[in-house]
C-alpha cells in the first residue's frame, strides 16, 4: 500500500515506526476503551431552557449507535458522507460518531457557507444524508437537493419542521427509524473498518481556488487523539476529568480533534457554548463552566483583550492603575523568570489582589492550559495575557496533519515559538535561507491520506520520500523549538526580487497604532511596500459585521490625537488630519525599525469598512485571504502605484 490515497474507500500504509510504535485503532474501539473506564462520567452538556443538561459516556455511546443504524437504515453507502451543517451541539458530536460507526465518512460544513459552496462539498463526498442545525441552514439545501443525486434525506435537529415533506426528518424520529436493524448488523460493518481507512473529512477552506478535501484515517484521528493532547498536557479523566467549552466551528480540525475525539480518548466533559459565542456570549458560558483547559484562535484571544481594555477605559482612575501595576509586574517576571524573592512577593500580591479576580471574571479562574493555533499569534497579545499571568500556548498544523503536528504546553514553552513536534512526529525544513527560513515539512501518523478525488494535488502535496510539504516558512532553534515565520504563497516578492514576510510589519502597525483593526501589506511584483488599513469598529451583535461606530479604544485614539470623531465614515470622508497624521507617524516609526529600506511603507489608505467573513477578506477562523482583498480593493491598490 501506498503512503496516499486520493479515493474515499482507499487504504493508506500507516507511519509506524520505533519513535510511534503504537498499534493502531479504530475511532470504535477507542470509544470502547473510554467507555469501560468513563461510562458513568457526564460526557456532553448543552443548555435547554437555561438548564445544563448532560449525558454520561455510556448514553452518549449507545446514542451514537441508534444514530449509526439510523443511518444505515436511510441507506448510507460504505464510505459515502454524512454532512453536518451547524453550530457545534451534542447532536453534531452523535450524527459525527454514529456516521463512523456506519461506516461512513464524515463531513462538517461550514455554517456560513453558501449553497454553492454546500452543494460543491456534498457532491464532492457523496453525501447520502445531511444533518442541519435549523431552518436556515435546510433552506440552503432545499435549493440544491434536486443536483445532489446520492442525496437520499435530511436530519434536522434544533427547530421544528415548518412544512413536512419526504425524507426529511426531526432528530427525534431519526433516532428511531434504526430500530428494526439489529446490533449484530451494526458491529459487522464496525468490525470490518480499518485503522488504515477514512472516516474523516476536513475540506480546507482554501484561501486560493477549490476547496479540497483532506481525509483522515482512523489511525489520523485516534493516534492524535491520544499523543498530540498529551504533549499538551491534557489530563485522562482517571487523574482529573477536564472540562472544556466547545465553540469554534467543528468542520475545522481544530476544534474537532480537540472537542469532539479527544473528548471521547480522555473522557473530558464537554459544554456546548450558544451559537451567538463569537458574538460576545462566549465570556457567559466560560463563566458558568470555568473550564480546565481552553482553546482559542488569535482572533478570540484579541477579542477577550479588546474588551478587556475597553472595560478598563471605562474606569475610575484608581482601578486604571491597579491594574496597569499589576500587569507590569506579571508580564515582566513572566518575561524576565526573576527568582527574586521580593519580585515574587510583589507578583504574588498584584496575582492575589487583581489579576485572579479578572481571571475569575472571564471565566479562566480553575484554566490551567490556554491553548491559540490556526494562525499566528501577535506579540501585543502574547504580553497582554502573560500581563494576566495567563501563558498562551501555542499548537501548530493544519488539517492535513490532524490539527497539531507542534506544540507547546506547561513543559515546552518558548515565546514566539510553537513549541516542538510531539513526540513521535517529525519536522524538517527544505530549500533553507541564510537565516535558516525553510520550508517546514511533516512526517508522522498525524499525517493524512491524501485530498479525496485530486489525484494531482495529493502528490504535489508529498515529496518522493513522503513527507507532508506546507507551504509554510518556519525556522528550528538549537533545541528543537519551531518558529513560523509565514507562508511562502504570503510572502511579497517586490519588482527588484527582494523577499518581504508581510505579517511582522502588519503586527508591527497594529501594535503602534491601537485604532488599527486589520493591516495589509502590499508590494508583491510592484516598486514599494503600500498597506491597507481598516479601522476598530463596533460589530452588529446579530449579524457580527462590523458598523461604521468606532470602539472605546478607538475613540480614547482619536481624542488623544485632538479629533472628536465617533465612526469611521467621518474619519475617513473628511480624511480627518489629526488621525491621519497619527497614523502616518505611527507607520514612520514601524518603518525606522524596518529590517532594510525595501520593507518600509511609503503609501497607505484607509478602508471604508472592516474586514469580516460576510465581506469575504476573512476565512471561517479569521484568517485573512489576501488574493479576495487584492481582487475587492484593486482600484485602491492601483492608486498606490499609478504614474
Amino acid at each position: 500500500e501506498s503512503l496516499w490515497t486520493s479515493f474515499a474507500d482507499g487504504g493508506v500504509r500507516l507511519r509506524i515506526d520505533n519513535s510511534c510504535p503504537q498499534t493502531p485503532i479504530t475511532v470504535h474501539q477507542m470509544f470502547k476503551e473510554s467507555l469501560e473506564k468513563y461510562g458513568s462520567l457526564n460526557a456532553l452538556a448543552s443548555k435547554k431552557n437555561g438548564k445544563w443538561e448532560k449525558i454520561t459516556f455510556s448514553e452518549y455511546y449507545c446514542l451514537s449507535r441508534k444514530a449509526a443504524k439510523s443511518f444505515l437504515k436511510l441507506g448510507l453507502e460504505r464510505f459515502h458522507s454524512i454532512g453536518i451543517l451547524g453550530f457545534n451541539s451534542p447532536e453534531w458530536f452523535i450524527s459525527a460518531v454514529g456516521a463512523v460507526f456506519a461506516g461512513g465518512i464524515v463531513t462538517g460544513i461550514y455554517t456560513t457557507n453558501s449553497p454553492e459552496a454546500c452543494h460543491y462539498i456534498a457532491h464532492d463526498s457523496k453525501t447520502n444524508i445531511m444533518v442541519v442545525e435549523n431552518q436556515k441552514q435546510l433552506d440552503k439545501i432545499m435549493q440544491i437537493w434536486n443536483h445532489l443525486p446520492h442525496l437520499k434525506a435530511v436530519v434536522l435537529y434544533k427547530d421544528s419542521m415548518a412544512e413536512r415533506r419526504p425524507n426529511l426528518y426531526t432528530m427525534e424520529e431519526f433516532l428511531e427509524l434504526g430500530d428494526d436493524i439489529t446490533d449484530a448488523t451494526l458491529d459487522d460493518i464496525i468490525n470490518s473498518q480499518k485503522p488504515n481507512q477514512c472516516c474523516v473529512l476536513i475540506y480546507t477552506s482554501g484561501t486560493t481556488g477549490k476547496p479540497k478535501g483532506a481525509m483522515l484515517s482512523h489511525d489520523n484521528i485516534t493516534w492524535t487523539s491520544a499523543h498530540c493532547s498529551r504533549a499538551g498536557d491534557m489530563q485522562p479523566a482517571e487523574v482529573q476529568q477536564e472540562s472544556i467549552v466547545s465553540y469554534l466551528p467543528l468542520s475545522h480540525i481544530a476544534a474537532q480533534i480537540y472537542d469532539l475525539w479527544t473528548g471521547i480518548k480522555w473522557g473530558e466533559q464537554v459544554y456546548f457554548a450558544e451559537p451567538d459565542a463569537l458574538k460576545g456570549s462566549l465570556i457567559n458560558t466560560l463563566k458558568e463552566v470555568q473550564p480546565t483547559s481552553h482553546m482559542g484562535v488569535p482572533r478570540v484571544w484579541e477579542k477577550i483583550m479588546e474588551k478587556l481594555k475597553d472595560a478598563s477605559a471605562q474606569s475610575g482612575f484608581m482601578k486604571k492603575k491597579m491594574l496597569s501595576w499589576a500587569m507590569s509586574v506579571s508580564l515582566e517576571r513572566n518575561l524576565n523568570c526573576s527568582r527574586s524573592d521580593l519580585k515574587l512577593f510583589w507578583t504574588r500580591l498584584a496575582d492575589y489582589l487583581v489579576l485572579a479576580k479578572i481571571r475569575n471574571a472571564l471565566g479562566f479562574s480553575c484554566c490551567q492550559k490556554h491553548f491559540c493555533g490556526a494562525a499566528p499569534l501577535n506579540t501585543e497579545t502574547l504580553n497582554f495575557f502573560l500581563g494576566l499571568n495567563i501563558t498562551l500556548y501555542e499548537a501548530y498544523g493544519m488539517s492535513e496533519t490532524t490539527g497539531p503536528h507542534c506544540l507547546s504546553g506547561p513543559y515546552i514553552y518558548r515565546q514566539h515559538s510553537c513549541g516542538k513536534p510531539v513526540p513521535g512526529c517529525k519536522v524538517k525544513l527544505v530549500n533553507e535561507d541564510t537565516e535558516g527560513n525553510g520550508e517546514i515539512c511533516f512526517w508522522g501518523r498525524t499525517v493524512f491520506m491524501g485530498y479525496l478525488n485530486m489525484e494531482d494535488k495529493t502528490k504535489e502535496a508529498f515529496d518522493e520520500d513522503g513527507w507532508l510539504h506546507s507551504g509554510d516558512l518556519g525556522k528550528l532553534d538549537k533545541d528543537g523549538f519551531l518558529y513560523v515565520t509565514g507562508r511562502i504563497k504570503d510572502l511579497i516578492i517586490t519588482a527588484g526580487g527582494e523577499n518581504v514576510p508581510p505579517i511582522p510589519i502588519e503586527d508591527a502597525v497594529k501594535k503602534e497604532l491601537p485604532i488599527v483593526s486589520n493591516a495589509m501589506v502590499i508590494g508583491d511584483k510592484k516598486k514599494f511596500l503600500s498597506m491597507l488599513l481598516t479601522l476598530k469598529c463596533v460589530l452588529d451583535p446579530d449579524t457580527s459585521d462590523p458598523t461604521d461606530i468606532l470602539t472605546e479604544q478607538a475613540r480614547d485614539f482619536c481624542q488623544k490625537t485632538g479629533s472628536k470623531a465617533t465612526t469611521v465614515s467621518e474619519i475617513v470622508a473628511t480624511r480627518d488630519r489629526a488621525i491621519y497624521q497619527a497614523i502616518q507617524e505611527g507607520i514612520n516609526k514601524v518603518n525606522m525599525n524596518a529590517t532594510n529600506k525595501v520593507h518600509c511603507i511609503q503609501k497607505w489608505i484607509v478602508l471604508p469598512r472592516d474586514f469580516s467573513i460576510s465581506g469575504g477578506e476573512l476565512g471561517p477562523t479569521m484568517k485573512l485571504k489576501r488574493l479576495t482583498v487584492l481582487e475587492k480593493y484593486r482600484d485602491e491598490v492601483d492608486s498606490f502605484y499609478e504614474e
